[in-house]
Order: C-alpha cells, then structure tokens, then sequence
C-alpha cells in the first residue's frame, strides 16, 4: 500500500495514512451533518498507530447520537474537520476522507444513521445500510 496523505484546507495540518483503512463508511447522524456542512460525513476507519499527523487541532467534544463523547479534532485555523474519536473504539480514529489528497480506489463499505438520512437521498450502492450505528 502507498501512504495516502491529506491536510486540511490552509495547509497548516498534514497527515499520513500508513495502512489501509479498517473500515469505511458513511455517517448520516446529525452531529456528522452539521459538522460537515452536508448530508453526511465519508470516514475512514484507522488504527491510531498507523495515522501520523503535523501541525496542531483544536477539538471539540460533544455527546453523539450515540450519547458518548466524541472528540471532534480541526483545523483551528482553517476549521477543517481533520478527525474523530470514540472511547466506543479505542485504539482507532475516525479520519475525514474529504481532507485526502486523493480518493481514488475507496468504496464506502457501510452508512450509518440511515434513519437520519435526507429521504431523497438514494442508498450507495454495494453499501450494507444501518439504522443506527453499528
């Protein structure tokens, strides 16, 4: 596998992928919708251990659909949405497959929240869709 790399819009956060994903999946629940600014988030799942990041966040923590928190980490210049995580995944953060330098090759596996999808939105296809989280 090559690094994929990403960053958030002034370039003041830069990171690397050094594995592929352990899951990727799309989230409808609302906390992932207004943090984005559109109908869901694209995520890709990675042990924290294979993710390397320069350059500093600011996080958020609120409670998610799920009642747990989430550390919501951006750029505090720029307020790109760099990555999550959950004490519900220990060992793992959630990075937001928008701030790549490239998508190429990823799939979305799964979407979550489905119950809080816009219902004119059409499921992705070869996606196995959940109500709520999984």
């Amino acid at each position: 596998m090559q690094d994929r790399s990403g960053g958030c819009q002034c370039g003041a956060v830069r990171y690397v992928l050094k594995a592929e994903p352990r899951g990727i999946a799309i989230c409808h629940c609302t906390h992932c919708r207004r943090l984005s600014g559109s109908l869901f988030s694209f995520n890709l799942v990675v042990r924290e251990t294979d993710y390397q990041q320069s350059g500093k966040t600011a996080v958020f923590i609120d409670n998610g659909d799920s009642g747990h928190p989430v550390e919501r980490h951006f750029c505090s210049g720029c307020g790109s949405p760099i990555l999550s995580r959950t004490a519900l995944m220990p060992g793992k953060v959630v990075v937001k497959a928008g701030t790549l330098d490239s998508m190429d090759g990823l799939r979305p596996q799964i979407e979550i929240y489905t119950d809080h999808a816009a219902t004119w939105l059409a499921p992705v296809a070869g996606t196995t869709r959940f109500a709520q989280n999984v």
